[in-house]
């Protein structure tokens, strides 16, 4: 009995400890299937899910680019010569991990040194790279000979060090159409940002100025290089791949060298501008602006220091030719033009002109301070009288000369392509005047401006422009640098001119030349031409002188306009003389 009730028990004790190890058995079993579980999906959500993400950072720690930059296109002049082209150089590249290294500081100190730059600039632009960079870094371009040299001698002292061979911007006519091509830097901080999208990268050489600038797209070419595998020490294991750099486009411009050369030659030293263009179809032919710069100093890196003292010299990097300046009797032009078409002068309208003149209460003289006696259009124009076109003015008002002087494109942009450099000009009316100086327009602004003075202020080219209207009959053109379509009717319109208005403006202007104020340009040396000078006072300071011109007289060919900023003097005497300069160069080259 007590065996049994023994056995009875023992029994009962067994049966609830299993069944207690099985329930412990199950939930242990469920903890770990949901650990795995959890595990398992982890694991498939980083291979399927972030798989790519992780392959790609793992891949960029140990694949790296030896970059290729692209070869510019070039630039060339309308007959093929060329304005700017590319050379080869040595650069220096620098491992993006190096400072991770012992070796760093002695490596960068001795680079320093060869390169004649602080430390600090590179250790900031490996920095701004980031130790994770793809691709090297470079620190130092166009190297000269003792710094190749050094290089070499210092080889096994400058771990993490490379030295590339690749093409830097070239200019062989140095300073000539310096401020058309502009020229190629390295990008800052501000505009990596804007660009990067466009797949810019730091480090990327791109146009600064003119038409480098204006053409970057197209001259620009694509990165290639080598992909190479790294070991964690960064030292090269194989090539991965190779990819060949692309060259930019070349771009042929409207410039003509020679042209652009007795351009640069005659304004010579002086502060200003020249501009000679096609009146047919607006072809810049040339362009120049003092003082400028040699685009070459740039194939080096230039520091924050060195650009202050290049900008501290009048303004080296302003392209005069696109800057807003009084325009002067040269603007008698369009007064011509708005008195005739106004409606209310008749194209053989004469005037008495005078000493001076009281209009408004104010007193306004002539400019030889003794008036010419009766005089028509053609004959004002010759003599440039004031006294003359202060009457046009006054007799048609403010409003139509100003309606008048917006549609011969003063007042915005010409549409050349230097858009970013060029400046509107100011055509002043009653709301610029309330809003800018709190006072109403006055009869005595509008006989200001109907010489060229007062608020008024144009470009170099604009009054190119200008001139360019009698010379084709009556056409504004647009002005442009790409030699692409040049048919005359892509790049211009009519202004609807009466053809009496036409006349009278050529007659006028032939007679400046023929026995006016222009007789400096009337030289056996080129065909009859026709022109008009002016000048603009400058209060404080000396006067800006002008001359525009075109020839041939009867079939005119190209129009040359120079501007010289505080010269003093006469525009017949100072800038007439420039442009023969430059129509003998044309002419005789066309010969």
């Amino acid at each position: 009995m007590s065996f049994l009730r023994s056995a009875r028990i023992n029994k009962n004790v067994t049966t609830r400890n299993v069944g207690k190890n099985y329930q412990s058995l199950f939930i242990m079993l469920g903890i770990s299937l949901a650990m795995f579980g959890g595990i398992g999906s982890r694991l498939a959500y980083l291979q399927i899910m972030e798989g790519t993400r992780y392959r790609q950072q793992a891949e960029s720690n140990r694949i790296r680019t030896l970059p290729k930059q692209p070869e510019r296109g070039n630039i060339f002049d309308r007959h093929g010569k060329i304005l700017a082209s590319s050379r080869l150089s040595h650069a220096v590249y620098v491992w993006p991990m190096a400072p991770k290294n012992v070796e760093w500081t002695a490596t960068r100190k001795r680079l320093a040194q060869i390169l004649h730059t602080p430390e600090a600039e590179i250790q900031k632009r490996l920095d701004k790279a980031g130790y994770n960079s793809p691709t090297l870094v470079r620190v130092a371009r166009d190297l000269n000979q003792a710094q190749i040299t050094a290089l070499a001698e210092y080889h096994n002292q400058l771990k993490d060090v490379e030295v590339y061979i690749e093409a830097v911007r070239e200019y062989p006519n140095r300073q000539i159409a310096a401020h058309v091509l502009g020229y190629t830097g390295e990008m800052s901080d501000k505009e990596l940002a804007k660009k990067r999208k466009q797949g810019y990268r730091l480090g990327d050489i791109v146009g600064q100025m003119g038409v480098e600038s204006a053409f970057e797209q197209k001259l620009r070419g694509e990165w290639g290089g080598q992909q190479v595998e790294v070991d964690g020490k960064g030292r090269i294991i194989r090539i991965v791949g190779r990819k060949q750099a692309k060259t930019g486009q070349d771009v042929h411009l409207t410039l003509d060298l020679n042209v652009q050369k007795a351009a640069e030659k005659a304004l010579g030293n002086r502060q200003g501008a020249i501009v000679a263009l096609d009146p047919r179809n607006g072809a810049v032919l040339a362009m120049v602006s003092r003082p400028d710069f040699d685009p070459n100093i740039f194939t080096k890196r230039i520091t924050s220091s060195q650009w202050k003292s290049l900008q501290s010299k009048d303004h080296p990097f302003v392209n005069r030719a696109l800057r807003g300046f009084p325009p002067a009797s040269t603007y008698k032009i369009i007064t011509t033009t708005a008195g005739i078409e106004s409606g209310k002068f008749a194209p053989n309208t004469v005037l008495s002109t005078y000493a001076c003149m009281n209009i408004g209460g104010t007193r306004f003289c002539d400019w030889n301070l003794a008036g010419f006696g009766p005089l028509g259009f053609a004959g004002a124009l010759a003599w440039s009288s004031d006294t003359f076109f202060y009457q046009i003015g006054r007799g048609i008002g403010g409003s139509t000369l100003i309606d008048w002087t917006r549609r011969y494109g003063f007042g915005k942009k010409t549409g050349i392509e230097l858009a970013s450099e060029e400046a509107r000009g100011l055509v002043a009316d009653d709301k610029w005047k309330r809003e800018n100086l709190d006072l109403p327009w006055s009869v005595g602004d509008t006989v200001n401006m109907s010489i060229g003075q007062g608020f008024l202020q144009v470009t170099p080219l604009q009054v190119a422009m200008m001139f360019a209207v009698p010379a084709n009959g009556g056409y504004l053109i647009q002005p442009h640098l790409l030699k692409d379509n040049e048919e005359a009717k892509s790049w211009r319109k009519s202004l609807n001119l009466k053809p009496d208005t036409v006349r009278v403006l050529r007659q006028g202007l032939r007679q400046v030349v023929d026995g006016g104020t222009g007789k400096a340009l009337n030289s056996p040396t080129i065909p009859p031409a026709s022109g008009k000078s002016g000048t603009a006072e400058a209060f404080g300071n000396k006067s800006h002188t002008w001359f525009g011109g075109y020839a041939p007289s009867n079939k005119p060919e190209i129009v040359v306009v120079a501007f010289a900023e505080h010269s003093g003097g006469g525009g017949g005497k100072i800038c007439a003389p420039m442009v023969l300069q430059v129509m003998e160069a044309y002419f005789k080259n066309k010969k």
